[in-house]
Parts: structure tokens; sequence; C-alpha cells
């Protein structure tokens, strides 16, 4: 075992019912049981039969079945996120809330000494009533609470928020480099519509970050320190940093039809495209991104589910683009093993929606990154890549807030060009970024001061 900690502790987690949540969560619980901590992790079976290869230490991370009622408005039998559409998550995050008398049940039978919680803001209330130490996971950027969901805006508890609040960082807000356009501050306001009962996304988020005992970030002081240190004022509270928590060592191989095919072209020549587990484009948006990396002549591999309306990637084509492309260019619309896509040598672009799981797997990669934000915590991901550590570049934007295929083809191109001054520029600033969290120690040190943390807090 590793680690100083001499206290070895039973904690149970309980993520967000979203892929993006519930890997983090488990890398994490690989990292707490290698130091050899008791992990009991809360998640429905269908989450369990995809994340069970991920789970390293089988005999300390214990699944436990949660089973998720249904509600109505949801398809039968949805229990992820991933299974439905975004304007459906309001009604599985009530789902979720709904399952607070299973968890009673475990804490009354188990009393572990910490739960690690992220979107159910319920959790710290019932954790004291049996004297467990409750933990806000977060495992989105630092950035993305930071800029909204932080008390400095003062706002009076009768009065929603509104997208002029959103204008302009909040009072003390570290980064003077972000400022949202339009388009930006309106996919922001999501934050203001229901999640849950009676609930909006920003009250329950808010909540689960002011009534924990602790805050934890899956960042680090080197990208995100001045933000942690604002949060931890705001809500008074410490905040204690995971570092970015990614698996050393993949014991999966590439699945062998990804690897012939990659295989047939030059190291550094394809271009990858993928947006995580949730967002659907619409028809048009689908065909006009497709039609930008036709544009740039390059090789390229697409994963990304079948637009609105269509049951497949393949009927969404547009017209006479699978001949075109033919040899050079494929759209996938199932699961993918995306970190060994971008571990392959011949892919040397990763184009993205900036997801915080997709921001770490780019710096940790060699390829170059171009970056497409769909959703508020992508844009403000997406300003720390492009503007603060600059390390890649942002698709341009029209007026209606998607883009036209010249501005991704631009873009993918402004970084594979072997000439391009910009590529040039990302590409050093990347080399520069990997070598940090790649140091011996970086990782795991980070993991070792988290623990010793939780000692502290347990006292």
């Amino acid at each position: 075992m590793v680690g100083s900690s001499t206290s070895k502790y039973h904690i149970t987690m309980f993520p967000w019912l979203a892929m993006g949540h519930m890997t983090p969560f488990l890398h994490l619980a690989n990292e707490l049981a290698k130091r050899g901590h008791t992990i009991t992790y809360f998640l429905p079976k269908k989450a369990q039969l995809q994340l069970q290869h991920l789970n390293l230490y089988p005999n300390l991370i214990t699944f436990h079945t949660v089973t998720i009622p249904h509600v109505d408005g949801l398809p039968p039998g949805t229990e992820t996120a991933s299974e439905i559409p975004l304007f459906l998550t309001n009604l599985l995050s009530e789902a979720m809330d709904l399952t607070c008398d299973q968890i009673e049940v475990s804490f009354r039978a188990n009393k572990p000494n910490f739960v690690f919680y992220d979107n159910a803001h319920w959790m710290p209330q019932l954790a004291k009533q049996f004297g467990i130490k409750s933990i806000c996971y977060t495992v989105v950027s630092a950035a993305s609470l930071a800029i909204a969901l932080v008390p400095a805006r003062n706002l009076p508890k009768d009065r929603p928020l509104t997208e002029e609040d959103l204008s302009q960082p909040p009072p003390g807000y570290p980064s003077s480099k972000v400022v949202l356009r339009g388009h930006e501050i309106r996919s922001l306001m999501f934050i203001t519509l229901p999640f849950g009962k009676n609930i909006t996304f920003y009250d329950r988020t808010t909540m689960a970050l002011k009534e924990c005992d602790a805050i934890a970030s899956r960042t680090c002081e080197e990208t995100e320190g001045d933000l942690c240190k604002y949060m931890a004022a705001q809500y008074r509270k410490p905040v204690f940093l995971t570092g970015p928590v990614l698996p050393e060592e993949v014991k999966e191989t590439l699945e062998d039809r990804w690897a012939k095919w990659l295989g047939g072209f030059n190291p550094g020549s394809v271009v990858f495209c993928a947006f995580g587990s949730q967002y659907i484009l619409q028809k048009d948006q689908f065909q006009e991104l497709l039609l930008g990396f036709e544009l740039t002549g390059l090789p390229f591999l697409i994963a990304l589910k079948p637009p609105v309306g269509c049951e497949t990637v393949e009927e969404a084509l547009p017209e006479g683009f699978e001949e075109r492309v033919k040899g050079r260019g494929v759209v996938f619309g199932g699961w993918i093993q995306q970190p060994l896509i971008l571990k392959n040598p011949s892919v040397g672009c990763f184009v993205n929606h900036c997801g915080f799981g997709s921001m770490w797997e780019s710096l940790m990669s060699d390829c170059q990154i171009v970056l497409v934000p769909h959703l508020g915590d992508q844009i403000l991901n997406t300003r720390q890549l492009s503007e603060e550590l600059e390390v890649a570049v942002e698709v341009g934007r029209e007026e209606n807030g998607w883009f036209s295929k010249e501005s991704l083809s631009k873009a993918i191109k402004s970084v594979m060009d072997k000439d391009s001054e910009v590529g040039m520029k990302v590409k050093k600033n990347h080399t520069k970024w990997k070598e940090i969290l790649e140091k011996p120690g970086f990782m795991s040190g980070y993991i070792d001061k988290f623990v010793d943390s939780l000692q502290e807090l347990a006292k």
C-alpha cells in the first residue's frame, strides 16, 4: 500500500448518474483503495456493467446496487443520463432524489466514515444523522463552479439568476480573461432550469456545496489554484484537490477494427472527434460538422451519437458524403475507447467538446486540441485551455452560436498544418503542460495529500 496516512477509512460514493461523473469517482476510488481504504460505491445495475472493468480493487471497492425509481415522463428502466436526451435529465435527477431511503438503510447498517457525492444536495443532512463526514466532490472545473455558483454574487433569495448577472464574472473572480459572449451566456442559463422536483440546478449545486463538511475538486494547483482558493473563501470551508485522477496504466487494448484502420495512416495524421456520452446534435449541425471534416482533406474518425430524429448516423450523412470520403473518413455512432484512440500513434488531433474528462485526456495526450464546447462548463473549460494555458484552438462561431464547415476546417488546419505558427505555439505549450502532469509523483502526490486532508477532517 502507498500513502502517508495510517488510518484506514470506509468511504461511500454516490455520484450523479452520468458516465462523466461516475467514471472519475471510480478512478478516485481506485486510488483510495490502492492506499488501503474500503469503498462502497452506490450505482445502478447498468452502470455497474459499464464500469466493472475499471474497478481495479474489487476486494476493496464494492458496487452497491441502487434501484432508480420510475418517474412519470422517463422512459421505463432509465438509470443513467446517457440513456436519455438532455431535456429529461431533470426527471432523472428527481428519480435520483427518491433513492435517499436506500442510502439511509446502508448508512444505518455500515456507518461509513465519509460520503462523497456531487448532485445529491440532500446528502450532507442525511450524513449528519449518522456522524458521517460529507465531501462534495466536484468533477467539473473549479472555473465553471466559481463563475456562476458562488455567494459573491450576493443575489436576493427571491430573485432568480439572470443573463445580466452572468455577463461579468462575480466580484473577486481571479481571472480577468473570461469574457462570455451572448450565446455563451444564454447556454449558461441552463443552471436556472428545474433539476429535480421543485429545485433548480443552481439551487441544487449551491446547496450541495454549502452544506458539506468539505469540498473536493478534481483539479490541481497548477491550473486552477487561484480559483480553488476563491471557492474556499466564498464557501468558508476547505477545498481539497485530488489532481486530475487519471489512470496511469490502461490494461485494455484497442479494438482490432480501430487498430487496423488507424494503422493504415501516417503517424499524427488522423483527426479524431468525440463529444461525450450525452450531447446530441441537431441534424443540420451534425451534417455541417461532417462537411467541415471533409473540407480538411485529412483522414478522420468521428464518434458521435445519431443526431436528433435519426436512429443511426448513416441515415444522417450528407448526400454523397460516404463516397467522397471513402478510405479516409469514418463516422461511428457507438461507444468507442476514447483514451486508447488518443494514444494511437496515427491520431494527431482531438476535436472535442471540452467536458472536464475530455479536457484532462486532451492534456495527457500528444494530440493537437481543437475545441467545440456546447454547454456552460465546457465553454469555461475551453476558455482555460485556449486563452489561459494556450494549448488549444477554439472553433469560431456564427451569430446563431454554431459554426460553419469552413470555420471548423480552418481551426483543424491551423493546428495540423506543419508550418502553422498557431499550431507550433499550442503544441509547445501543450508539451510543457503534459510534462508537468506526467512528472513522476505528480498524480500520486495529490492523492496522498488528499488522504492526509481527509485524516485531518476526521479528527
